[in-house]
């Protein structure tokens, strides 16, 4: 069983509105073997590879009938308080969410089509075409599957932006068209703005912020074009102040997003093909070991060339 680390929650004690009160396990990146099966369940045997996609729903309600389970009030999720994660030796989980993976795809690979749903489920939530000119905020995973996810929807022209050079440097090998460093500081919105336009060299039609920060949401709201798109992607702040009414007035739409829905099997495919080499963006492998996951998450927390780290179990 592989899972991939994810320090943000540690490091916060929360999820946007779910607050951690009291300990938990975490792990939402999850691939394993099946170990047991129900008496009804016919698509999976014993030893299959799968990757699991962490959300319950209830089935129930008006958002799961409509097929947007993703916004379920009664969701329960792997590592969203109060709800442990799978960073476990064994986890039960609904046959229903847990894909097989075809023999060319390995468990690595099959824990990274969590991140990569966010990035498709992104690029699905913008609607957009083969003419449109894309940015990304942030080159952390998500920005970088949201990358992935980009190219392959056939956006002709992707710019990202992010403050770490490393990061960016990556961006560039995954097929970014250009890319720029940018500062941490509000004070330099307007003049960063400049800078992306002139890189894009024509109008912006969509920004994905994949850091949800204050500063990265002014940007992207003052980058896009009128009547252009900027979909938050990121949890960075839970909170923030922007110029919505200057983004209002020139009719750019912000749109939410919330995890994914009906995108593992999709990811499968597209990792399957070679469509997407998710490989890259592993960069570190630990042992499920007490010092290996204190080592784990003290390289993730650090970021630098850490992008996704990964636990053999």
């Amino acid at each position: 069983m592989v899972f991939c680390c994810v320090y943000g929650i540690l490091q916060h004690m929360r999820l946007t509105n779910s607050i951690v009160k009291e300990p938990m396990v975490i792990g939402h990146e999850y691939a394993g073997v099946v170990e047991e099966i129900g008496n009804e369940v016919t698509h999976l045997a014993v030893g299959d590879n799968v990757t699991l996609e962490p959300g319950v729903s209830c089935a129930h309600c008006s958002h799961c009938k409509e097929g947007r389970y993703n916004l379920c009030d009664e969701m329960k999720c792997f590592a969203t308080p109060p709800i442990h994660g799978c960073l476990a030796n064994f986890v039960v989980h609904p046959a229903s969410l847990c894909f097989k993976l075809p023999e060319n795809v390995s468990l690595e690979e099959g824990a990274m089509c969590e991140p990569l749903s966010v990035g498709v489920h992104a690029c699905r939530r913008a609607g957009a075409g083969p003419h449109t000119k894309v940015l990304i905020m942030g080159s952390g995973p998500i920005g970088l599957v949201t990358l992935m996810a980009a190219k392959e929807f056939g956006f002709p022209r992707v710019a990202v932006v992010d403050v770490d050079e490393n990061r960016l440097k990556m961006a560039q090998e995954l097929g970014a068209h250009e890319v720029g460093c940018v500062s941490t500081r509000i004070e330099d919105v307007e003049k960063e703005v400049l800078e992306i336009q002139q890189k894009m060299a024509a109008g912006i039609d969509i920004t994905f912020d994949c850091a949800g920060l204050e500063k990265t949401m002014r940007t992207a709201l003052k980058a896009t074009r009128s009547g252009g798109e900027v979909c938050l992607v990121g949890m960075g702040h839970v909170e923030m102040k922007v110029p919505s009414t200057a983004a209002a007035a020139r009719e750019v739409d912000i749109l939410g997003l919330h995890r994914y829905r009906n995108t593992y099997q999709l990811c499968i495919d597209l990792i399957s093909s070679g469509r997407i080499n998710v490989k890259p963006l592993i960069t570190h492998r630990f042992r499920f070991s007490q010092e290996d996951v204190v080592k784990a998450f003290n390289v993730s927390a650090m970021g630098g060339s850490a992008i996704k780290v990964m636990f053999n179990i």
